[in-house]
């Protein structure tokens, strides 16, 4: 399945109720927090025993953040594929010009 295959599929279990794009955006921020704290529950209880990990569950969560990643792209008049390769594209000409790991914002 491609990216912008599963975007399709996403957006058939979408609702329209108005106020697309705050739910999705919030529902990014919500998702990604549920994984943060799944992670550090995991650091807190197994000091980073990556045996003791549930992957199942953390898969699902990435899987959330995945579905309000694609629908809210969607709001904004892109694919996943055009998210992803803009991406790419950024993170490549970070990588060319010696800034891909350092901290120092958007603009680098």
């Amino acid at each position: 399945m491609t990216m912008d295959e599963y975007q399709q599929k996403a957006l058939t279990t979408a609702k329209d109720d108005g106020v697309e794009l705050m739910h999705r955006a919030l529902g990014v921020a919500s998702e990604a927090g549920e994984i943060a704290g799944k992670l550090n529950k995991w650091l807190r209880d197994y000091k980073g025993d990556i045996t003791k990990l549930d992957k199942k569950a953390l898969a699902a969560e990435i899987g959330d953040l995945l579905w309000f990643t694609a629908t809210l792209s969607e709001n904004i008049g892109f694919s996943l594929d055009e998210i992803a390769k803009m991406n790419l594209k950024k993170l490549a000409d970070r990588k060319k010009r010696g800034v891909l790991t350092h901290a120092e914002g958007d603009n680098r």
